[in-house]
């Protein structure tokens, strides 16, 4: 877990954001549609929206992060038009708007949409845009890995309409150079057509990640920097905008400095990024108000996870997959594919800077470094203790490479080097494509962990481990953004919280799957571990959204089949395994049975956490539809339509003087989410400091409880424990005021001392404010 640092003070402040909703806009969500939501977002008292990126974006595309024109909204959104309504509507309903920009790449995959690519394949390295794309012209032609994997694939191109296509694909030819077949148009281009399969060894431009089809911008020119913002930036000078999300820092070449230029144009406005800290990584001092909450996630969704029960899960990890698994070994074997396979091409380009050293040592020993690297990054001239980390653990794995490690390494250590330069991001990309989107896949001995900014080795966060993490949270960075699901999360925070239960419960879940595996068997038992913890963790699932996910998961897991190359025997026994879930009648009832079993215990997890993240220091946010139970899995799982009709009528329901019960219907959540962000925005004077509040009695470490600085929140974990040992008993919990009300039962407690089985006999939570504040604020 991440632990801010306490040493300096933040960022001047910004404009206020209470809290924030997260809003999937989309061409099937568009502005108007979002506009809808307006009075609704009020009433559960959010301060602001916070939207998917808004700028034109690939035709068709269903998340927004492929921008192809900065200089306009999208007109599958609705187009500026759809905006200017959805800011009246906000206006109107009292609400700010937050917006999300990615600065780090752009979408290419429709050359015609993106009109400075679309130069670019027609001029070459003459373009005036050239400069905007991080292309290595040197490599000659720029490559366009689009082709079908065959020898005579440019035999489909065509020329129709002073174009080349191949098949729906369209490109430009350069004046001067048509006449002859379309092959011979294809040779004399500034571009080459190539399959597919050559883009990660032979790509000649940087890319997000893996993805040929986002090309990497180059921000730390100013004229690319200022093409590029000038409509955002305009929206933040107006006034439209009070907050902005920056997308993939660790993809910039100079992330310290893009963010001083951003902090400069928008000196009132609230920044945060992504970035994902590795346990125990600060964040650098930079120009912004924080980070988009993944290490507060970890540190929230750990603090349900039952410690004790590491042994257990090694345990059973063992004997089901035959051997033991170390988290260490097997992320650097996935890192270190994800170096010299999926990002061949990226660490090809480094090693021609390695001039001095042989180029296939050169490889070698980036790629180790790589592998060995601690964090996502380091950001020169900072972080050379990272750098110091990986030589070490790159040196004892491979000492055959001494002499090449040590030459680029003085390399790396010179942050004026231009190999220093690029080597960040790379490492980057090698940590999320290894670990995120492998390892998280692989390791299955407890999968309510393998989460985005968190540390599967890591089981569980003890109370006062979390303290720690937020007091400290809370002098660095009191305005960071905190969250429990996002767009990109592996599974939604209600599926984590129910998971979390496996923990207090490690016999009898290791009885239960070990049996469906051996009626059920697939050839790769540590994804059949995967398999069965994501059906209980989600049940009841429709089947073919599980379908859907076994499918992704097993490719991002590149054992027993890929995206590259399919296995379709071994698919097609997965898919035969789902289906045994739903088809044999004896399994689905045990399956029905066990998750029947965990979800009260996990809608308790989940109520808790819940109310943790949205009372702590931060600014909280609420990912669409979450303020209901949500079962969703990895995208685009998470990003099905939302029935904001349902939850309008039950927060009507819950303002007309309903108090529900914690059932499948949700609306405990509603309620904890309702209640605890309108005393936010109501009286933020109470929720200005941190300080844990300490339960004493036989039941003390099933109590989490912190007081804000007039609102405490007090919260249980380990429900199942707590239960088998006789409940709270007489715990207590010592308070400085005398007279509180309980905002979610409207119940008044007096004294300095409240018993937890008083105080919790309706929810798992509570949240407590001085008696004469809590009618306003509900």
């Amino acid at each position: 877990m991440s632990a801010p640092r306490t040493d300096e003070t933040n960022t001047p402040p910004t404009a206020r954001i209470g809290a924030t909703y997260r809003v999937q806009v989309r061409p099937g969500f568009d502005l108007d549609a979002t506009t809808g939501l307006a009075g609704y977002l009020a009433d559960l008292g959010v301060t602001h929206l916070y939207s998917a990126p808004l700028l034109t974006a690939t035709p068709g595309s269903a998340h927004g992060y492929d921008v192809v024109d900065h200089r306009a909204v999208n007109p599958e959104l609705g187009g500026e038009a759809g905006r200017q309504r959805l800011l009246r509507a906000l206006r109107t309903a009292g609400l700010g708007l937050v917006v999300d920009i990615v600065p780090n790449h752009a979408g290419v995959a429709v050359p015609p949409a993106n009109p400075p690519w679309w130069d670019v394949l027609r001029r070459g390295r003459a373009s005036a845009y050239a400069r905007w794309f991080d292309i290595d012209w040197e490599r000659g032609r720029l490559l366009l890995p689009v082709l079908a994997d065959t020898s005579d694939a440019l035999d489909d191109l065509k020329i129709v309409d002073g174009e080349l296509r191949y098949h729906e694909h369209r490109f430009p030819i350069a004046d001067g150079t048509a006449g002859g077949t379309p092959r011979q148009v294809h040779d004399r281009q500034h571009y080459e057509l190539v399959s597919w399969r050559r883009g990660d060894a032979e790509l000649t431009y940087r890319r997000f990640f893996a993805v040929s089809d986002l090309a990497g911008l180059r921000v730390e020119d100013p004229e690319v920097f200022a093409a590029t913002h000038e409509l955002v930036l305009r929206w933040a000078s107006a006034g439209e905008v009070d907050g902005i999300r920056v997308d993939h820092p660790d993809g910039l070449r100079d992330p310290a400095g893009y963010l001083a230029r951003l902090r400069a144009a928008a000196p009132a406005g609230w920044l945060v990024v992504e970035k994902i800290l590795g346990y125990g990584e600060e964040l650098p001092a930079w120009p912004v108000d924080g980070t988009t909450g993944y290490e507060t996630l970890a540190a929230v969704s750990g603090l349900f996870v039952d410690p004790a029960a590491e042994d257990d899960f090694t345990a059973l990890d063992d004997r089901l997959v035959g051997r033991r698994t170390s988290w260490q070994e097997l992320t650097h074997d996935t890192k270190l594919a994800a170096a010299t396979r999926l990002l061949a091409a990226e660490l090809a380009r480094l090693a021609t800077l390695a001039s001095d050293v042989e180029p296939a040592a050169a490889r070698a020993a980036l790629a180790e470094l790589a592998a060995a690297f601690p964090v996502y990054r380091g950001y020169p001239p900072h972080g050379t203790r990272h750098l110091a980390t990986a030589r070490a653990e790159a040196g004892r794995r491979r000492p055959d490479l001494t002499g090449a490690l040590d030459a680029v390494t003085r390399r790396l250590r010179d942050p004026d080097d231009e190999l220093a330069r690029r080597f960040p991001q790379f490492t980057g990309a090698v940590m999320a494509k290894g670990v995120e989107d492998t390892a998280f896949y692989r390791w299955s001995r407890f999968v309510a962990l393998n989460e985005v900014g968190g540390s599967p080795a890591h089981f569980g966060v003890p109370p006062a481990e979390f303290h720690r993490f937020a007091a400290a949270r809370h002098v660095r960075w009191p305005a960071a953004m905190t969250t429990l699901s996002t767009h990109d999360t592996k599974r939604s925070e209600d599926v984590r919280a129910r998971l979390a239960v496996l923990a207090e419960l490690p016999d009898r879940w290791a009885e239960r799957v070990t049996d469906w595996m051996g009626r059920v068997p697939l050839p790769d038992p540590a994804f059949a571990h995967l398999l069965w913890q994501t059906a209980v963790g989600a049940w009841p699932i429709e089947r073919e959204r599980l379908h859907a996910y076994v499918e992704k998961a097993a490719r991002e897991a590149s054992v027993s089949t890929s995206w590259a190359d399919p296995d379709p025997a071994f698919e097609r026994a997965l898919h035969a395994a789902v289906d045994r879930m739903y088809d044999d009648p004896r399994l689905r009832a045990e399956l029905t049975s066990f998750a029947d079993d965990i979800t009260p215990p996990g809608w308790s997890n989940s109520l808790g956490q819940k109310l943790v993240q949205l009372a702590m220091s931060g600014v909280p946010d609420t990912y669409q539809g979450t303020e209901l139970w949500d079962n969703s899995l990895v995208d685009p799982d998470n990003r099905r339509p939302v029935d904001f009709t349902v939850r309008r009528q039950l927060l009507a329901r819950l303002d007309a003087g309903w108090q529900p019960p914690v059932d499948a219907g949700g609306a405990a959540k509603l309620l904890v989410v309702s209640r605890t962000l309108r005393l936010r925005r109501r009286r933020p004077d109470l929720f200005t400091g941190y300080r844990p509040v300490a339960a004493h009695g036989p039941a003390a470490s099933h109590a989490v409880a912190f007081d804000r600085g007039g609102a405490v929140a007090v919260a249980t974990r380990l429900p199942l424990r707590l239960a088998r040992d006789g409940g709270w008993r007489d715990t207590f919990l010592s308070l400085r005021r005398h007279n509180v009300t309980d905002v979610f039962t409207g119940r008044v407690y007096s004294g300095s001392e409240l018993l937890l089985q008083d105080l919790l006999s309706t929810y798992p939570v509570a949240l407590l404010a001085p008696v004469d504040l809590v009618e306003a604020a509900a």
